[in-house]
């Protein structure tokens, strides 16, 4: 790179405005003359070289000129915020409602928000927050505002750093405020100067020359701003991983116990008992919101048992868990142990638990059973045995049925909520089997392309209207599988959250808000004396509140010669 020698001595680096060292203006490698000797001097960094603007060779140096552009950062941050708030139009995948039609993304935009959700599902804004895309432009911001805030904060500091109370007269003369007084006794120039420290001015001394500043270190404040601003970025990307941040769900049904999901199995939930509390029906308060809902709860928890596994233990043992907690889980009132909080979320008062089959003639479903089988559905069975010969196989069982976007039957999630069921059915003494699809009619028309007006349904008993009789693919079935009764459990919805990255979150928000303090309530504030023959030249600068600094020189030179400084504003207009 190619210096600058000035001619006081000093040699500056290629890219320099002022010297360094007397502030003599300098545009390319020469002094300016001539009518720009008119125009204010632009002071931003006091004149210093960015190495934005002086290295530019290699592709490193045009990477550096790219991110240390502020129109950059500032168009990278318009992109974050209007992803963002696309991402907020609809809910996000993890927000789908536990009792949701179907808790697939694919399934419950389209059905919930029409073509609209479809467009938003293919383009994956379900998942904006956590997409590649959206992290990337996150980091992005964060490296520009890393190169920003170094590209200029190391000219700066070089620049205040180095100042000097001895100036060039064309860098005084250029200030903003400016005066020439022509006689003032050595008197009143220490007076000026007494009154400038008694307003906690700093006085820097060089040969008779002054420089009064207070205030620099407001000069900083943006740049603190940008250390919080980039403490929140590392925050929100760290929020990405498990190990700073859980949010998961789990259903747990009274007496049941299981595992905390994001805990690696090393924690274990037990339900002891749910309770619900519901409004009495005859309470005024109330009256219009049950009338509109049926049941008002007042209050649902449940009471609850945190156990730990032991070190080593096997995974699902129950004799190598120890009780560390226990509590009743509360609307606002989670179970916290080891940095988790488990909070009450939701419950099921339907889930069904057991569900009794009963196996008939298909032309005689009125007449006598055949035989009668039972299905836990927590712990299901691979094959069923029946006292007269008969022999029923769980080819396939789906919990939670839906149909996915080829048609074919999935389960929405490994609770019972929706329970279907694929039976082979083996009669007698024989080796041939007949299958049965059992559950959900309208879903198994479906499945197999039948039409659900065309299907001739059989009565049952203590049965909700989503269940039926099974349903027969080939049509040359000669038993049918009915269902005869369904057993249901009440669960609880908890949802388990783990937050490590807020303290970052909380010192990068203090740390931005010290910095928003420091630039805007003080001002760098520098006021220059320069001794002439028999009088003194008189500037001042400040980075804002030009009113204010003023006012300090008003009292400083009062009951003195030294002129009033004069707003040469105009003179860059």
């Amino acid at each position: 790179m190619k210096n600058i020698k000035c001619d006081c001595g000093h040699v500056n680096p290629e890219g320099t405005v002022l010297c360094e060292s007397c502030g003599k203006p300098i545009a390319g490698n020469q002094h300016i003359d001539g009518n720009d000797q008119k125009k204010l001097l632009n002071m931003r960094y006091d004149g210093t070289a960015r190495r934005s603007q002086t290295y530019n060779k290699t592709i490193i140096d045009k990477i550096w000129s790219f991110f240390s552009s502020v129109k950059v950062g500032v168009w990278l941050i318009v992109i974050a915020l209007i992803a963002s708030a696309v991402g907020t139009i609809f809910p996000q995948q993890q927000y789908i409602p536990a009792d949701a039609i179907s808790r697939d993304p694919a399934v419950y935009y389209p059905e919930t928000y029409g073509i609209f959700g479809r467009v938003y599902y293919q383009l994956g804004f379900h998942n904006l927050f956590s997409s590649w895309w959206y992290l990337i432009l996150i980091a992005l911001i964060g490296v520009s505002l890393v190169i920003c805030s170094l590209d200029r904060f190391v000219p700066l500091y070089r620049a205040l750093k180095r100042q000097k109370a001895k100036r060039h007269y064309s860098f005084l003369s250029r200030q903003r405020l400016f005066s020439e007084t022509v006689e003032v006794t050595a008197t009143e120039k220490e007076e000026v100067i007494k009154k400038l420290k008694a307003q906690r001015y700093k006085i820097t001394e060089e040969n008779g020359h002054v420089l009064a500043e207070k205030g620099r270190f407001s000069r900083w404040g943006p740049y603190v701003n940008h250390i919080g601003l980039i403490i929140i970025l590392l925050a929100a990307l760290l929020r990405t991983t498990p190990v700073f941040y859980t949010n998961e769900y789990v259903w747990v049904s009274e007496g049941e116990q299981t595992v905390i999901p994001g805990t690696k199995s090393e924690y274990y939930i037990e339900n002891e008992a749910f309770i619900l509390d519901i409004y009495d029906e005859n309470d005024e308060r109330f009256k219009d919101a049950i009338q509109k809902q049926g049941v008002v709860p007042s209050n649902f928890q449940t009471n609850a048992i945190v156990y730990k596994a032991k070190e080593g233990a096997l995974v699902g043992s129950d004799s190598e868990l120890v009780k560390v907690a226990e509590d009743e889980i509360r609307m606002n009132h989670p179970l916290e142990v080891d940095g988790y909080k488990l909070y009450q979320s939701g419950y099921q008062l339907n889930e069904v638990n057991q569900m009794t089959f009963t196996i008939h003639e298909k032309d005689n479903l009125e007449g006598e059973d055949l035989g009668e089988f039972s299905i836990d559905l927590n712990d299901p069975k691979s094959e069923y045995e029946l006292e007269n010969g008969f022999t029923v196989s769980l080819a396939d069982y789906f919990p939670d049925y839906y149909l996915d976007n080829t048609g074919e039957p999935k389960t929405e999630t490994q609770y019972p909520r929706n329970p279907t069921f694929i039976f082979n059915l083996f009669p007698p003494n024989m080796e041939e089997y007949e299958t049965s699809f059992v559950g959900d009619i309208k879903g198994a028309a479906e499945a197999i392309g039948i039409d659900t007006e065309s299907v001739e349904l059989s009565p049952m008993s203590k049965v909700i209207g989503k269940f039926a009789t099974s349903l027969d693919p080939t049509g040359e079935n000669d038993y049918q599988i009915v269902i005869k009764d369904i057993d249901f459990q009440r669960v609880s919805g908890i949802s388990i959250r783990k937050d490590h990255s807020l303290p970052f979150f909380g010192v990068g928000a203090l740390i931005f808000m010290i910095g928003v303090i420091q630039g805007m309530y003080w001002q760098h504030r520098r006021i220059w004396i320069q001794p002439t023959e028999n009088g003194v030249l008189l500037a001042a600068h400040t980075n804002k509140n030009w009113f204010a600094i003023k006012k300090d020189i008003e009292k400083a030179i009062e009951n003195t010669n030294v002129k009033m400084v004069n707003d040469q504003q105009e003179l860059d207009e």
